[in-house]
């Protein structure tokens, strides 16, 4: 597993319950990332039962994540593949905007995450494509997004990436709201 946050294989070793060592792999003079390496087959074996395969990018599809488990995963998923943003909009006096988004290769995979969504709370955000790339990106503006933000975040201590959390108290406090 590899990643240029550290924390995110800090909270992988967490959710595993062990202590793994974290290494250091350079790509090129400046990119540096970080990541474990381990070799089990039970654990590989379950990977490849849910649906998760090697080079999934583009080929991930739709998985099988209990409903109990789904924001769990999707917290998960949003550490690693997605993002929010925030901006005031000019257009109209004191209108402040955020919205959140999961991003994939695969468009399979992203009609998976909104239909797992929608079948949950209701709610079903919309896909759009980056014309110069390959990636697709599954939208959910204020409302629908402080939503799933409830439910990715519905335990207090709940393992996910600080800098992200913050960012979203962050954007929250200036709309009133809490997680």
């Amino acid at each position: 597993m590899t990643s240029k946050d550290r924390e995110q294989l800090e909270n992988f070793s967490k959710c595993l319950g062990y202590a793994f060592t974290i290494g250091t792999k350079r790509s090129g003079a400046l990119n540096q990332s970080y990541r474990i390496q381990f070799k089990n087959i039970f654990f590989y074996n379950f990977l490849l039962s849910v649906g998760l395969a090697p080079t999934k990018s583009k080929t991930i599809g739709a998985l099988k994540i209990p409903p109990g488990y789904f924001f769990d995963f999707l917290r998960g998923v949003f550490d690693g593949d997605g993002s929010i943003y925030s901006y005031f909009d000019p257009r109209w006096k004191s209108s402040f905007m955020f919205y959140m988004s999961f991003v994939s290769a695969s468009p399979d995979h992203v009609a998976w995450l909104q239909e797992q969504v929608a079948e949950q709370l209701d709610i079903y955000g919309h896909v759009t494509k980056n014309q110069k790339s390959t990636l697709f990106q599954l939208k959910y503006a204020k409302a629908d997004s402080l939503k799933i933000l409830r439910k990715m975040y519905r335990q207090k201590g709940t393992i996910c990436l600080s800098r992200k959390k913050l960012k979203i108290e962050k954007i929250l406090r200036i709309v009133g709201e809490r997680l």
